[in-house]
């Protein structure tokens, strides 16, 4: 049993199982009926997203060291007490069976989902092995 990092909208990985959008919003011009259908998500967990600040700080970062401070901040808010308790949550149920968690960016090196991988690893969730870069160089 797995977790799978995904973008969400891309096609669904055979036994994938729930898939779970860690982002602020949802999909914009998509009928909630149509989320999972669609391959955006089954299920919306926004409380692992980024905040709205620290998510503009993620998109507008190009240096290294702009990223390093998106993704200092953004673990910084994921070291809250209700982070915590999600993340230990993910990463015990990553034990028993298969799902994803995924955001919208297309490229997983300049998204929260790869620090998100990262803490689902420190926190001793099964990954399913497609470890990634931790950021644009």
């Amino acid at each position: 049993m797995v977790i799978r990092v995904v973008r969400l909208g891309s096609p669904r990985i055979e036994d994938e199982g729930t898939r779970i959008g860690t982002v602020r919003r949802p999909p914009r011009g998509v009928p909630k009926a149509e989320f999972a259908s669609r391959n955006w998500y089954d299920v919306w967990f926004p409380n692992l997203a980024p905040s709205v600040e620290t998510l503009k700080l993620g998109q507008e970062a190009v240096t290294p060291a702009q990223w390093s401070a998106f993704a200092k901040k953004y673990r910084a808010e994921m070291s809250k007490p209700e982070a915590q308790h999600a993340l230990e949550l993910l990463a015990a149920l990553s034990r028993s069976s298969n799902f994803s968690v995924g955001c919208y960016c297309e490229d997983e090196e300049h998204c929260h989902r790869s620090v998100l991988r990262e803490l689902l690893v420190e926190k001793g969730a099964d990954l399913d092995g497609q470890q990634k870069g931790p950021g644009p160089n």
